[in-house]
């Protein structure tokens, strides 16, 4: 059995190849060169009916179910989307909908996107940001965003480069302080204070 982190890609790209995909892929290889990890690949579009019947019914179906445990269960997640009207598409908002309220809490999670233009590069701080500290994930500083001319361009294999740096120190520390024995500290009852209070004013 490995005893390497594991690392949960989710990617909403709608066509495959992807640009989404491919900028998922290149995210999870920088972060296993930085820390070796067990890479699942989530892909949002291949749950498309599974997730629209969760919502009618409330019951999610084999496929679905399966990505649902796996975020719950991963050490950290990158999650990229294609920008549709200047925000995360409704797809990949959906899966998101259909995980449990408390499944990403404490988890670290590098925010990346794509998109035709890189007019739409604020989308990862006025959408994607806030949506995972809605969530009450651990959300990398860098976010990555990949324009069409980006590809190739100066500038996107060092974001890359240091998201995933990011991502993999949040994945390791987090993970060494889950292990780690820490006593819970004693909660005084409001009673037992006021007593104190009133001692000490005696």
């Amino acid at each position: 059995m490995s005893d390497h982190l594991k690392l949960v890609v989710v990617s909403a790209g709608l066509g495959v190849p992807s640009s989404t995909r491919l900028l998922a892929d290149r995210l999870a290889a920088a972060v296993d060169r930085r820390r070796p990890v067990d890479v699942q690949v989530v892909e949002v579009r291949d749950l498309a009916v599974e997730i629209a019947h969760n919502f009618t019914n409330g019951f999610a179906g084999k496929a679905l179910a399966a990505a649902q445990e796996a975020v719950a269960g991963a050490d950290g997640l990158i999650v990229v989307t294609p920008v549709f009207s200047a925000s995360y598409s409704g797809l990949f908002k959906s899966f998101f909908d259909v995980l449990d309220k408390d499944a990403l809490t404490g988890k670290p999670v590098l925010i990346a996107a794509t998109g035709g233009t890189g007019r739409h590069s604020l989308v990862l701080e006025h959408a994607l940001r806030p949506l995972f500290a809605y969530l009450r994930a651990v959300v990398a500083p860098t976010g990555v965003y990949a324009a069409s001319e980006d590809w190739g361009a100066e500038g996107l294999a060092e974001r890359i480069e240091r998201a995933a740096g990011e991502l993999a120190g949040l994945m390791a520390g987090l993970s060494a302080a889950g292990t780690a024995s820490v006593a819970a500290p004693r909660v005084v009852p409001f009673e037992e204070q006021l007593a104190r209070l009133g001692a000490a004013g005696a």
